[in-house]
């Protein structure tokens, strides 16, 4: 049974999160890649499940719409947005394969491939993340709990907070919407 907290304890769990040195270099490596994807006209392709599903869809929403500033929109999308391909694939190869098998149909060399897993562990974000290194592209994993098989799949990584995975999903997104804003003012820069 999970002990009862109240605001305070639960407020002080969250504080120093987001100062962890490591992120900096995680991050900018991450922009760098998305700005050279985007530039070249590539796109970029996230997956993640459950909360982290829902973190994909926005961060990708964040390139293809817009995040701050008003510019073009940039190739990217979630791999979970199609629930006729996500129960097909699901029922004709198992959930292991569901983004494995869209990366299979859509990843070209220099896309980049983002893989969202708290846990660093979640099949179905490992089989992709090698298919879409099969197929030229680049990948990106944002993981917790030490990294996980994730990470070491992964030509960069943003490792979140040992933790529950609610903890380690705040992290993503704030750090996601820090990568938007660095993606974009750079983008817009160099136009």
């Amino acid at each position: 049974m999970i002990e009862r907290r109240d605001f305070d304890e639960l407020l002080a769990e969250r504080r120093g999160l987001l100062e962890s040195p490591h992120y900096r270099t995680q991050v900018a490596a991450i922009v760098d890649a998305l700005v050279s994807a985007f530039s070249a006209g590539r796109k970029v392709l996230w997956m993640g499940n459950g909360g982290s599903a829902a973190d994909a869809q926005h961060l990708a929403a964040e390139f293809s719409g817009r995040f701050l500033r008003e510019r073009r929109g940039y190739p990217s999308e979630s791999l979970s947005v199609n629930p006729s391909a996500v129960t097909a694939i699901s029922n004709d190869y198992g959930y292991e394969r569901v983004f494995a098998r869209q990366i299979e149909a859509f990843v070209q060399p220099g896309d980049v491939v983002i893989g969202i897993t708290t846990s660093g562990k979640s099949k179905n974000i490992l089989l992709a993340l090698q298919e879409a290194r099969k197929r030229g592209a680049v990948t990106i994993a944002f993981s917790g709990n030490g990294g996980g098989p994730a990470a070491e799949l992964a030509d960069f990584a943003l490792i979140g907070p040992d933790g529950y995975a609610a903890i380690v999903q705040e992290v993503h997104i704030t750090m996601g919407h820090i990568i938007c804003d660095l993606v974009e003012q750079r983008l817009i820069a160099a136009s």
